[in-house]
């Protein structure tokens, strides 16, 4: 069997020694060829890297499992001929182009700019790396079907990445998406790829864009001019952790008012090596630890880390004993929303018609606050297209306020449609300079929330299972989960269940199922016990195990009762985990 896969990847990776590939990508194949260990031919050739619905992502190199010139030209042309089918109608077809730091990226771009002209396709391409969020604002702003971005947001500097933008802006869902995946599919030679560019189709983007991307979020996320005004310099240090969002969020913050906005210049270095950082992930401590040296060494109150695209952002706050904190998704979520909630009833904006937007796996407490509020809460399947979803379905109907997820995106502009770290930046920044003036800190703010809607704890549990056997059993788990439903989590009855790949609901009290709202299916289970707790299961679509998302609450009179709380809740989350098995 093995030596039968290895003829196969052999055979495969002779065809790229043809003369329809560049002479380097000829040098890296016969160099694969001519090794020894067969183990990194093989990776590279065993399958053709796919184009799944959020675009394409892998590692860099020469073969058809790799990112490179010929796999994200084959993405190009089969997006660029099924725009030609879907818009025949229109006298021209425009899409954008962006990309982040990574290596190659700047490539790739220009590549695929190429493959949209030969096809007859106006192209806007960014002159060089911007945020993500802007690539989605230009497409909106310049009327176009489509656009792409290069990037491979918070991967290992190995990666790249391929996402595919619908002409509102968000990235493609049904039916383009798998109207476009069997586009792709259907290029079967480089000879169906058209590199010969039309440069009189390919319009370089200048400073414009970025200046009214700018204007457009100041206007939007400005929401109470008297506290930036009291204190303008307040310390931000900001760290784009390589990546884009050096060309951008520091002027942003500026432009909205904010004077005093510390760097970390070793990390303003734009590189697709990432020298500083074992991971550009700012979900992790790792990746902010320079910047919290920098604030504590400058006496700073905030730190804001952006990923590599700058969709995501971290953060740092100061905790009630002056030591910084690193806030989660689930808390910065929470912070956004009341905020902007807040701040829309203070200055009468709140007419009833307004919502906001989370995904199934981010807290509960959103939930309490829309409640309290009159503000309708739309829940939505992980992945930001599903919350760009929910503000088409909603335009010109209902008024939106924001809407984020655990995995530290936000959006707080109704004119992008995918998660923006520009803005939500600049709206921390203000959140910080409004705390102050009611004589708080960021920390305190989340503290009362706490206290006025309840203590919650979140923790993400991953199981790896490795290889054909452990997708099996991960498959093996889900199924037993949904044959044998638990009736309790660490003490509390369960009183309700949702099955989303069934897309139904199981009321334990009342004994009924009842139908879930959802676009489609997808393979997530959900749990909600009595006494607050909720636990979501779903194998993950990229990576090899199964995620669990244990949420836990508890009430606090005070900010002094949030400590032991919190001891609390680590304890209930271990006994969940065995209720679990994990």
């Amino acid at each position: 069997m093995e030596d039968l896969l290895l003829k196969q990847v052999q055979s495969k990776a002779n065809a790229w020694l043809a003369d329809d590939y560049d002479a380097e990508t000829r040098k890296q194949v016969k160099a694969l060829l001519n090794k020894d260990e067969t183990t990194d031919l093989i990776e590279a050739f065993y399958k053709d890297l796919e184009f799944g619905t959020g675009g394409l992502r892998g590692i860099m190199g020469a073969g058809s499992n790799r990112m490179n010139i010929y796999t994200v030209g084959a993405a190009t042309q089969g997006l660029a001929n099924y725009l030609k089918k879907e818009f025949a109608h229109l006298p021209q077809i425009s899409v954008v182009i962006g990309h982040d730091c990574r290596n190659n990226s700047r490539l790739f771009a220009e590549k695929s700019a190429d493959i949209f002209s030969a096809n007859g396709i106006k192209v806007y391409l960014f002159p060089d790396l911007r945020p993500t969020p802007e690539i989605s604002y230009a497409i909106r702003k310049f009327g176009c079907q489509s656009g792409i971005c290069i990037t491979a947001s918070h991967n290992p500097k190995e990666y790249n990445g391929y996402k595919a933008y619908w002409d509102d802006g968000a990235q493609v869902i049904a039916p383009h998406d798998k109207n476009i995946i069997a586009e792709v599919n259907k290029i079967s030679s480089v000879k169906d790829i058209q590199f010969t560019g039309q440069p009189g189709l390919i319009q370089l983007l200048d400073s414009q864009i970025d200046n009214e991307y700018i204007h457009d979020l100041v206007e939007a996320v400005t929401l109470d001019k008297a506290a930036i005004t009291q204190h303008k310099d307040i310390k931000i240090v900001y760290t784009p952790i390589h990546g884009t969002g050096v060309t951008l969020i520091p002027k942003a913050l500026k432009a909205m008012g904010f004077e005093n906005i510390i760097h970390v210049p070793e990390q303003d270095v734009i590189s697709g090596d990432f020298p500083t950082v074992k991971s550009p992930n700012p979900e992790e401590a790792a990746a902010l630890k320079m910047a919290v040296e920098k604030a504590i060494a400058t006496g700073a109150d905030l730190v804001m880390a952006s990923d590599p695209d700058a969709d995501r952002v971290g953060v740092a706050v100061r905790n009630e004993n002056n030591e910084f904190v690193l806030l989660n998704g689930n808390q910065t979520l929470l912070i956004f929303l009341y905020y902007l909630i807040t701040r829309w009833q203070e200055l009468g904006r709140l007419k009833g018609n307004e919502y906001i937007v989370k995904t199934i796996v981010s807290t509960e407490l959103v939930k309490k606050i829309a409640q309290k509020n009159g503000v309708k809460l739309y829940d939505v399947y992980t992945g930001f297209k599903w919350i760009a979803d929910i503000m088409k379905q909603n335009e010109n109907k209902r008024t939106y306020i924001g809407g984020g997820e655990e995995s530290y995106g936000f959006l707080a502009e109704h004119f992008v449609r995918d998660k923006d770290a520009v803005s939500a930046c600049m709206l921390l920044a203000e959140i910080a300079a409004w705390a102050a003036s009611n004589g708080k800190t960021v920390y305190n703010l989340l503290q009362d929330i706490y206290v006025e809607y309840g203590f919650s704890k979140e923790v993400g549990v991953s199981v790896v299972k490795e290889g054909k056997s452990g997708a099996e059993e991960i498959e093996a788990m889900m199924k037993s989960y949904r044959e044998n439903p638990m009736t309790e989590l660490a003490g509390s009855k369960i009183f309700f269940i949702k099955d989303f790949a069934k897309q139904t609901g199981y009321d334990v009290v009342e004994n009924e199922n009842v139908t879930l709202d959802m676009p489609t299916t997808s393979n997530v289970l959900q749990y909600f016990a009595e006494d607050g707790t909720k636990v979501s299961i779903r194998p993950s679509g990229t990576e090899p195990k199964i995620k669990f998302y244990i949420e836990v609450h508890s009430p606090v009179a005070s900010r002094a009762e949030i400590a032991s709380a919190e001891v609390a809740a680590d304890e209930k989350i271990v006994a969940v985990r065995q209720s679990l098995g994990i």
